[in-house]
Formats: C-alpha cells, sequence, structure tokens
C-alpha cells in the first residue's frame, strides 16, 4: 500500500498537479517512516521527493531547507558517492540558487562536479547538467557582484 501511494504521488506530480503530489508525498511520509522506519532507502525517496515538489510548487526556500536536511541521512544510509546523494546535491545547490543565492549555488555546484565526475564518469547526463547549473549559477553570481 505505501508503495502504490509513493507512485500514485509521483505520476501525479508527472502529470501536472505538482500541489497535489507535494500534499500526497506530505502524507505518505509520516506513514513510511512509522512502518520502514526513518532511515529506510523509500523514506529517503519520499523525503527527496516532497522537497522537489516542494520546489515545483514555488516554495524555493522550503525546497532548499528540505535536500539541506535530507543530504546528512542519504549519505550515511546511501553513503556520499550514491547517485542518490548526487543527485540530492545537485538539488540543494539549485533550490539555494532560486533563493537567491547565486554565489552558493555556484560554490556547490563546483565543489559537486568534481565528485559527479568522478562516481558517473565525465560525459554522464547528471555530470553535464552539473557543468551547465555552474556556468549559469557562475553568471548569476558575477551579475549579482555588479
Amino acid at each position: 500500500m505505501l508503495r502504490a501511494r509513493g507512485n500514485l504521488a509521483y505520476w501525479t506530480g508527472q502529470s501536472g498537479d505538482a500541489h497535489k503530489a507535494r500534499d500526497l508525498f506530505a502524507t505518505l511520509l509520516p506513514d513510511q517512516a512509522q512502518v520502514l522506519g526513518p532511515d529506510h532507502p523509500d523514506v529517503l525517496t519520499t523525503r527527496n521527493n516532497l522537497a522537489l515538489w516542494t520546489g515545483q510548487c514555488g516554495d524555493a526556500h522550503k525546497a532548499r531547507d528540505l535536500f539541506a536536511a535530507l543530504l546528512p541521512d542519504q549519505a550515511q544510509v546511501l553513503g556520499p558517492d550514491h547517485p542518490d546523494v548526487l543527485r540530492a546535491r545537485g538539488n540543494l545547490a539549485y533550490w539555494t540558487g532560486q533563493s537567491g543565492d547565486a554565489h552558493k549555488a555556484r560554490d556547490l555546484f563546483a565543489t559537486l562536479l568534481p565528485d559527479q565526475e568522478r562516481v558517473l564518469g565525465p560525459v554522464h547526463p547528471d555530470v553535464l547538467r552539473t557543468r551547465n547549473n555552474l556556468a549559469w549559477w557562475t553568471a548569476k553570481a558575477d551579475e549579482a557582484s555588479i
């Protein structure tokens, strides 16, 4: 039942209803944590999805804070080089920038890139996305300094 609820939330978001997806993930999370335990990988995935859809609903600050809270738990359970951890680091950087801190976003992407290249290889789509985001937030940080 928990997995079905997670799938419903995911596909609700994919079909264009970000607010409903966020709300479904928010109601799923405490039930999952109670049944599976707070460190279960499915709970971490739900936390990731809740943060993502929170940002998609327009609350960049809350999305940033949710990713910041998720990262240490993910790294402890999955290991710092796990692709989900690397993706969450990218999301933290992105939502940090969307929250108005272009300098910090740039710095987060800059520290993420070598780890991604080492783990995923230099031409992995996530690495290319990070390079693009690093360039974008570098430009934004330079504009903010002018």
